[in-house]
């Protein structure tokens, strides 16, 4: 039971000290920060109000282009 406990306190520590949360945006391949990395772009606002920095990978390519109906 000790190890149990001495676990659990262990697992809610660490996730209280691990830098930028693990919140995803973007379809899930961005990641939500204060500040976005030097090659990274933001397209949209996470729910939280922080960034949400895309890697070029994912990045879109081009905006689409609008006719008129």
């Amino acid at each position: 039971m000790k190890t149990f406990l001495l676990t659990l306190a262990a697992l809610l520590l660490s996730s209280q000290v691990i830098p930028d949360s693990t919140e995803d945006c973007w379809n899930l391949h961005g990641n939500c920060r204060d500040r976005c990395h030097k090659n990274e772009k933001v397209y949209v606002l996470c729910l939280s109000g922080k960034l949400c920095c895309v890697k070029p990978k994912y990045q879109p390519h081009g905006l689409p282009k609008l006719t008129k109906g």
